[in-house]
């Protein structure tokens, strides 16, 4: 994955709360097992007048000139909600979106943000709402969002390494395969039942 530090972009309002995946992404438009091919399906119940012939709705945010090129995402209140499909996060990621600002996230998507390389940061409703169509700077260095003052936000500390990293869930155990490995050695002596015999 890209690692994820310093971000600068314009932030696309779509403050509604409850925004469920099968509106980010919905089931008719996943047509593959991919991460990609998404792309056409985002928001499609909002982003276009008819889903079948893809008119655009120019009243919908993402199809706004302002939005062309931008990678910040401002929702509303449990952002994410509804199934624990990760399609929804692998169309904002194929769209161009690496972060995702909102009063608060459902769980399970908040989980797959992270594991995709999408940041997603926390901060009060009435903040949210003041960065709309704004030129908005993000550092998950220093934990700020910046937009004329800044808002500082908490992320954990193992989601934090793992977008700065650019690490995604196997990397992150990967990097620990050298203690794993003594670990190993140790407990294969004391329990040599639950080991496979090594291959000659």
């Amino acid at each position: 994955m890209t690692p994820f530090t310093t971000l600068t972009s314009c932030a696309v309002p779509i403050l509604r709360d409850n925004v469920d995946t099968d509106t980010i992404i919905p089931s008719r438009e996943m047509k593959s097992t991919g991460r990609t091919g998404l792309i056409d399906g985002l928001f499609a119940p909002w982003r276009y007048l008819n889903p079948n012939t893809r008119t655009p709705d120019p009243d919908f945010a993402l199809n706004r000139p302002q939005a062309q090129g931008a990678q910040i995402l401002l929702g509303g209140a449990n952002f994410g909600c509804g199934s624990s499909r990760e399609h929804a996060v692998w169309a904002l990621a194929e769209y161009g979106i690496r972060c995702v600002i909102a009063p608060s996230f459902a769980p399970i998507f908040h989980a797959n943000c992270i594991r995709n390389g999408l940041l997603p940061i926390t901060l009060p409703a009435e903040i949210v709402a003041t960065l709309a169509w704004q030129t908005v700077s993000v550092n998950l260095p220093t934990q700020e969002v910046h937009c004329d003052t800044s808002h500082p936000f908490e992320i954990e500390p193992e989601p934090r390494e793992m977008l700065l990293e650019g690490l995604d869930a196997i990397d992150l155990t990967l990097k620990s395969l050298p203690q794993i490995e003594l670990w190993t050695e140790a407990d294969r002596p004391v329990r040599p039942w639950v080991y496979l015999e090594k291959s000659a």
